[in-house]
């Protein structure tokens, strides 16, 4: 399976490892991850989708995103990446797998890796961050969270968590420290806005994410930086326009594009010693037009490994 996944295109001596492909290793033991590594998982999940009543399709993203990694080339010449593999959600049990994914993530910090996971529902911020609280318990955890929606609403009694309540539940582990960009105010209740404010949510309107808007979007960001240990970002892929962005549970007609100014405070981010963690999650196979969101998605993860 893993062959079939990574795979590319041979570019001059194999033993060079010009591509990804050619330099990813499949991994079991924890013990083995270095310092620096890129250390992957996928978390093949849905189920917070389907409680939160969106289309379900996310858990087979993963392996697509993985095909669409393949053949970037490498430009680090100590670029190091290991895939651990997916995380699967048996019989509906969600707590219990964002559990499992928090331990896995939780061992690749305390070794010192670079986690990224591969969603996957948007379920998957509470598990990722969750690992980082396990490791770093003392630690001030910085959220940069690019998305059209804040995801803090309260679980329905008899539902329990979903893909939308991921800050909600963080928030209710001690302050949160987070910057939303990207929100969009037709996506979002008054409601959602108002427990934002409650809970000291920060966030940058998709409206204020142009050009001329920089300095500012910069300062907001630097702001959360400064004041935080660990950073860790997390991208929801349905904060970009249905055109570049189709294979999602909700599509968003006056979303984001991935250009300017998208691309400067993004790699802005990437470029900040304090982020040990990443994920891209909410992409669908089964809605995607020629791999055009899985295929953002892989870029996105890629611009880090090019850092």
């Amino acid at each position: 399976m893993f062959q079939d996944t990574w795979k590319g295109r041979l570019d001059g001596e194999e033993l060079l490892f010009h591509r990804i492909f050619q330099r990813v290793k499949e991994e079991h033991h924890y013990d083995n991850i270095k310092a620096d590594d890129f250390v992957l998982h996928g978390f093949a999940v849905d189920e917070g989708v389907r409680r939160n009543k969106g289309r379900q399709g996310a858990k087979d993203a993963p392996d697509v995103i993985r095909k669409n990694m393949s053949n970037f080339p490498v430009i680090r010449p100590d670029f190091s990446l290991l895939d651990f593999g997916n995380v699967t959600c048996e019989d509906g049990d969600l707590e219990s797998t964002q559990n499992n994914l928090a331990k896995k993530v939780s061992k690749v910090l305390l070794k010192g890796g670079k986690s990224i996971v591969l969603g996957g529902g948007h379920e998957v911020t509470y598990a990722h961050y969750l690992g980082l609280k396990t490791a770093f318990p003392e630690q001030k955890i910085g959220i940069i969270n690019i998305d059209a929606h804040f995801d803090n609403r309260q679980p329905e009694e008899g539902v329990g968590p979903s893909s939308g309540t991921g800050f909600w539940q963080i928030a209710q582990e001690g302050p949160i420290n987070s910057l939303h960009v990207g929100i969009q105010r037709n996506s979002n209740t008054l409601k959602l806005f108002d427990i934002a404010h409650q809970y000291g949510m920060k966030y940058i309107l998709a409206d204020e994410l142009f050009f001329e808007n920089l300095p500012s979007i910069y300062q907001r960001i630097d702001e959360l930086l400064e004041s935080v240990d660990f950073v860790y970002l997390t991208i929801c892929m349905d904060v970009f326009n249905a055109s570049i962005a189709p294979g999602v549970s909700a599509s968003a007609y006056n979303g984001i594009f991935a250009d300017t100014p998208f691309m400067h405070f993004y790699r802005h981010i990437l470029k900040s010693k304090k982020l040990i963690a990443l994920d891209a999650a909410e992409v669908n196979p089964s809605l995607d037009i020629q791999d055009r969101t899985a295929r953002l998605a892989a870029c996105l993860v890629n611009e880090w490994f090019m850092i």
